[in-house]
């Protein structure tokens, strides 16, 4: 869909610089994505692999950020060992649908509810981040802790139209439960993609 560069807004590597390899197509639907034009790869052109990273292998900044949509819907195996090669991290952040192929340093588990992610699939993350949209997720959230792996990082994060709303309850709910950290999309705050 595109590739761009910017400050990555949430999570684990927030405020670090990164290239965003943006794939199209996902299957997972969440009524709230922010990028629903993402949906339907058919409207992106099929580009090769040397097509994707060209314009940054030059790059002062070594760190790409896979996301979509669902990149791991792909076999990333092409994409991220061209990206190693070059002397890039390779993060990705996934629903965790499918099972990852290809070389990531870091991946960031977002499990939706929209459709499920495959059992296990939590001890392959470093990061788990869990978005806020009802009360209810909050202890959905924890569904997920135990799949992880104890150096994981655990994230809860409001979905930008329910902020005003969710940031009380998760405030709160971290200071119950300290293992859990808040990510927040600075991005959005600052007004960068």
């Amino acid at each position: 869909m595109e590739v761009f560069y910017t400050l990555q807004g949430e999570g684990a590597w927030t405020g670090h610089a990164a290239h965003f390899i943006r794939l199209g197509g996902c299957d997972v639907g969440c009524v709230w994505c922010d990028v629903k034009e993402s949906w339907d790869a058919s409207q992106f052109p099929q580009l090769t692999v040397s097509e994707i990273i060209n314009p940054i292998r030059e790059s002062k900044c070594k760190r790409v950020v896979i996301t979509g949509g669902e990149p791991a819907m792909y076999d990333l195996a092409p994409l991220t060992r061209q990206l190693k090669a070059g002397g890039f991290m390779v993060h990705i952040e996934t629903s965790g649908c499918y099972p990852l192929k290809g070389q990531f340093d870091w991946v960031c588990f977002s499990p939706k509810k929209f459709k499920a992610p495959i059992t296990g699939f939590g001890g392959s993350a470093n990061e788990l981040k869990i978005i806020i949209f009802n009360k209810s997720d909050l202890e959905w959230a924890e569904t997920f802790k135990n799949d992880c792996a104890a150096d994981c990082k655990l994230y809860l994060q409001p979905e930008w139209s329910k902020k005003e709303a969710m940031n009380p309850l998760i405030v709160a709910y971290i200071k119950e439960h300290p293992y859990w950290q808040a990510s927040l999309q600075t991005h959005k705050y600052l007004d960068i993609p």
